[in-house]
């Protein structure tokens, strides 16, 4: 155990290094204010508390290769895990740094420095909520909520608003069938097939907090997309490809395997005359081969 945890250590430096080659190059921007460093050790504080599915230590579980690519996209997007800003997930052997909701308006906020706010606000059963669309801009003209409407569980829709210089810059509006059909989509398949939201699921316990980071990624999107750094655009990228890969390729490994061959067995032959008996033919028995198992991230290196 202590051996993988040194190698996975020697892993989170051997990202800062990258990261300090990348800065001295002009291969990377990083936000105004932001330590690497900090970020880097205070990753590999909340790595050491990461558990798999069946509660075993994640840095036990998961490549380097993994490692240093989860950390290098934390690195690249600006992200601090002190700050909520992400968190990391192990999928089988592989670890992934996803970004909270915090993340995702710090990097709009990064991406275009003129947004002074982003809000969210959950739509609640028995809240008062209006909308209109004016010169082709949706806008909020009344929300009430109260206690009685926040504590029924029973969400409505969602939205976001982007104040940029001062002023409404951008309003997205998500119904609840609309949320249900973005989480239809994830495989963790949190919504059944009747729609309702399966209980035990993050999702379920905090819905709330789930609806929000949905509409406010739909919100800062197009923001984030329309980054002109180049490098940053293709991390975050094949950072959403690598999440997805690693939900796939964890729930096949979990479907079982095991298949039992209901075919009707073949009838017997009918008895041979009382003659000489051919020798029978024995096809070699490859059921039993031993096949080495082969590590796909063995000898390669992070996406650098």
């Amino acid at each position: 155990m202590g051996n993988i945890i040194e190698a996975q250590k020697k892993t989170v430096a051997k990202v800062e290094d990258k990261i300090n080659e990348l800065q001295r190059t002009g291969g990377i921007n990083l936000p105004p204010g932001y330590s690497a460093s900090n970020a880097l050790k205070s990753a590999w504080l909340v790595l050491q508390e990461v558990q798999t599915k069946d509660k075993r230590p994640a840095l036990e579980s998961v490549t380097q290769h993994s490692v240093a690519n989860a950390l290098l996209s934390m690195v690249v997007q600006g992200l601090n895990p002190d700050k909520k800003q992400c968190y990391f997930i192990a999928y089988g052997s592989k670890l992934v740094c996803m970004r909270s909701y915090h993340g995702t308006m710090a990097l709009a906020k990064r991406v275009d420095p003129k947004i002074d706010d982003i809000i969210a606000e959950v739509v609640w059963e028995g809240d008062e909520f209006e909308a209109e669309i004016k010169n082709g801009r949706k806008h909020i003209v009344k929300h009430v909520q109260t206690m009685d409407s926040i504590d029924s569980k029973k969400p409505k829709g969602a939205y976001c608003i982007i104040i940029r210089g001062g002023e409404v810059y951008r309003t997205e509006i998500m119904t609840w069938n609309q949320i249900k059909a973005a989480w239809s989509k994830s495989q963790v398949k949190p919504v059944t097939d009747k729609g309702n939201i399966k209980q035990g699921t993050t999702h379920d316990e905090f819905m709330g907090e789930m609806i929000k980071r949905t509409v406010i990624n739909r919100a800062c999107k197009p923001i984030i997309n329309s980054s002109s750094d180049e490098y940053l655009r293709q991390t975050i990228e094949e950072s959403e490809r690598q999440a997805t890969v690693a939900e796939v390729e964890e729930k096949r490994a979990e479907e079982p395997t095991d298949f039992v061959d209901v075919s009707p067995e073949p009838e017997p032959e009918p008895e041979p005359e009382p003659e000489p008996e051919p020798e029978k033919s024995q096809e070699p028995d490859t059921t039993t081969e031993n096949v080495e198992e082969h590590d796909p991230f063995d000898g390669e290196e992070p996406n650098w």
